[in-house]
């Protein structure tokens, strides 16, 4: 297949591919894997911070380095992918973050090593904690050019009406991998030791890299992409198929972030990513903490209450990437029927106010009112990613992600460090549960903020074409 063959728009009746569906299993599996190696840490957590004396504050750094890092990254990988391809992007990206997810392995003798450089010049260093820092810190490098790219690979296979429930889709592999983390990571610890969790788990990335390598190309050069499912993807492109020397010009036309900011698309896409994406690290880095810290709970205690809570959401992944098409099948533009979805998603996540008054019942009660929150984020994350491709052409989407992805992070350290402090402070005066109150009130109230800021600057459906 070619780019000077014609396109025809679909026809209905006519039978359509579903290789499209194969590039969105091959996202999926690799959310899958990024989470499960993200989520290491925070299982092993407790038993770290107990062998290397880390208080709340010490861990809070460490998941603030792969935070901060990955939000600085993030601005650039956007523009990586959009450079240099989404198959090419990939790769790197993985590579990257599987040897950065091996490295936390031997974290303490390279904290050692650093150490003693920083000891050399006068300054005095932890080395468990700047070990796990640095490794840190190479894994957030990577991690950041998965959304990206596996945003800007939707964008290419497949049709408005279609991206946000395979966005849905593939951002379910986030609670896979967090599903299977807290089953797998304390078993291969317990029998193997902390080390080989590590080095266990990073090695998956590896196994996904030779399977993307085989099975993706772009759409235009996919040999097992059919014509109608071509045509059924580019149905409603707003550019021609056959491209003019004035189209060409202009799609390798670069496009700065300069460029970029001056939307209000950009900063709404952006202040949403900012006010929530921390809500998803605070869950993410904190509850094996938090089970333990509140209920004592420790190894494989943990197992079931994580499992069932990434159980959930599952359904809220899912689920809200098809809520939208309920209001697009009745009239509404893509970005105008996302926006009224996500509206009565963040009304969800205000069940996570009740979780310490109700939590003495029984350490179920706050895992399943946190597990509609963090059900209710996956929801709100599957369309908040998708408004970007909504409006802007796909060239600068994956730029536009990062951007936001940028903003994502610095939210997510800001909530990390938030949540060190006052746990430290409030484990000091013997009152740990309001501080968890006091957190679980920011996490619980974000969306509502966000949505009505992101409304405010961009109040119906305004598509950008003048990049």
């Amino acid at each position: 297949m070619n780019l000077s063959e014609p396109v025809t728009p679909h026809v209905v009746g006519q039978t359509v591919g579903k290789y499209r569906w194969t590039i969105c299993a091959l996202l999926f599996f690799a959310t899958t894997v990024n989470y499960l190696d993200r989520q290491v840490l925070s299982l092993l957590a407790p038993d770290l911070s107990k062998e290397f004396g880390w208080s709340n504050t010490d861990y809070a750094n460490i998941a603030a380095a792969f935070q901060f890092v990955y939000a600085v990254s993030m601005l650039f990988a956007g523009r990586v992918v959009d450079k240099i391809g989404t198959k090419a992007a990939y790769v790197v990206a993985i590579v990257i973050w599987s040897l950065g997810a091996i490295l936390h392995a031997f974290s303490v003798p390279l904290g050692e090593g650093v150490a003693v450089l920083g000891a050399a010049v006068g300054v005095v260093l932890v080395p468990s904690i700047v070990g796990f820092m640095i490794s840190r810190a190479v894994l957030a490098v990577g991690e950041a050019g998965n959304f990206p790219a596996a945003i800007k690979a939707t964008a290419e296979y497949f049709p408005k009406k279609e991206r946000s429930f395979a966005t849905g889709i593939f951002n379910s592999g986030a609670n896979v991998g967090a599903i299977l983390a807290p089953i797998t990571v304390p078993v291969i610890a317990a029998i193997w030791g902390w080390q080989s969790a590590f080095v266990m788990i990073g090695m998956l990335g590896f196994i996904w890299m030779s399977v993307w390598l085989w099975l993706y190309e772009k759409p235009e050069q996919q040999v097992r992409l059919s014509k109608a499912e071509l045509a059924y993807i580019r149905s409603d492109s707003v550019q021609a198929v056959e491209k003019t020397e004035e189209a060409s010009a202009a799609a390798a036309k670069k496009v700065s972030w300069f460029q970029l900011l001056k939307y209000r698309q950009t900063w709404a896409f952006a202040f949403g990513k900012f006010m929530t994406d921390g809500v998803w690290w605070f869950f993410l880095f904190w509850l094996p903490t938090y089970l333990s810290a509140q209920y004592g709970m420790k190894g494989d205690a943990i197992i079931v209450p994580l499992a069932v809570l990434y159980s959930m959401t599952m359904i809220g992944s899912i689920g809200g990437g098809w809520f939208p098409s309920y209001f697009m099948s009745r009239g509404y533009a893509p970005y105008d029927g996302r926006m009224k979805a996500m509206l009565v998603i963040a009304f969800f996540p205000l069940v996570v106010l009740l979780a310490q008054p109700l939590g003495a019942i029984s350490f179920w009660v706050p895992v399943l009112l946190i597990g509609v929150g963090a059900s209710a984020h996956q929801a709100w994350s599957a369309n908040i990613f998708t408004t970007v491709s909504d409006m802007f052409p796909q060239k600068s989407v994956a730029s536009v992600i990062g951007i936001g992805g940028m903003a994502g992070g610095i939210g997510g350290v800001a909530l990390t460090k938030l949540g060190g402090w006052v746990f430290d402070y409030y484990k000091s005066v013997n009152d740990i549960r309001t501080g968890y109150m006091i957190m679980f009130a920011i996490c619980a109230l974000a969306y509502l903020v966000a949505w009505c800021v992101m409304k405010a600057l961009v109040p119906r459906h305004k598509e950008i074409t003048d990049l």
